[in-house]
């Protein structure tokens, strides 16, 4: 089965001058998170979509979905963790207690707050989980990358070429994603923000699938306005 994880458990303490979550914030007529889940609805491909919010949010969210979307039924809110980590291994668990976890079993992990995600680069990760087991959606990098260990001055200026920006949606084999978190001390289970460096981490390749610099992630409050524009723009 094919398995899509909405990663809703973000409390949005980024956005400002508001106590809702950012992936509840109006976008043109409906929530951010409607427009999101959407997108992989109308995925004939997708089995079962899991979101996963605070567990006080697990209601509206409900509401929400039976408001905005008709064909609800494969849909299910339940809670996400203190982590992002901890919150797909919690819809890892859901899989695994309710339907069970094969060797063709697919997640595909979505940031709740990225609405303009496509058609194309969902396909393209259900093909590269399926026959790579782990895969990462980028975008070739177009700043010049600066490091600095200090915050202060430079230590190095990498070759451009060489970086990418990681969005989402990642997706992976999922026993294989299970077995490698799994297999983590608590030391890295500590470090990790991400769960394609938990393959990096374990010497894993993760494929790299080509994004859309259409498909952001808001974050912040001028994040909603330019959301808003790329609205009006695909409506136009």
């Amino acid at each position: 089965m094919i398995f899509a994880a909405i990663l809703a458990g973000g409390i949005g303490s980024r956005m400002g001058g508001t106590d809702t979550p950012k992936q509840f914030l109006t976008l043109g007529n409906k929530p951010v998170i409607v427009h999101t889940i959407e997108k992989f609805v109308i995925n004939d491909k997708i089995d079962k979509i899991i979101v996963l919010t605070p567990k006080n949010f697990i209601n509206h969210t409900n509401h929400l979905i039976d408001k905005y979307i008709s064909s609800s039924d494969d849909i299910i809110v339940i809670e996400g963790g203190q982590t992002r980590n901890d919150t797909i291994l919690n819809s890892i668990n859901y899989i695994d207690e309710n339907y069970g976890i094969d060797e063709e079993s697919i997640i595909i992990t979505h940031d709740s707050v990225r609405p303009f995600v496509t058609h194309r680069i969902i396909e393209d990760n259900i093909k590269a989980a399926k026959k790579y087991g782990a895969c990462d959606t980028v975008i070739p990098a177009t700043d010049t990358i600066v490091e600095s260990i200090n915050g202060t001055t430079i230590e190095s200026i990498p070759v451009r070429d060489y970086y990418y920006q990681g969005q989402t949606p990642q997706s992976f084999n999922i026993k294989k994603l299970f077995n490698l978190i799994n297999s983590l001390t608590d030391e890295e289970s500590n470090i990790l923000t991400d769960a394609c460096k938990i393959f990096v981490l374990k010497d894993e390749d993760v494929h790299l699938v080509d994004g859309d610099v259409t498909n952001i992630k808001i974050t912040y409050p001028y994040d909603l306005k330019l959301a808003n524009t790329i609205l009006e723009d695909i409506h136009d």
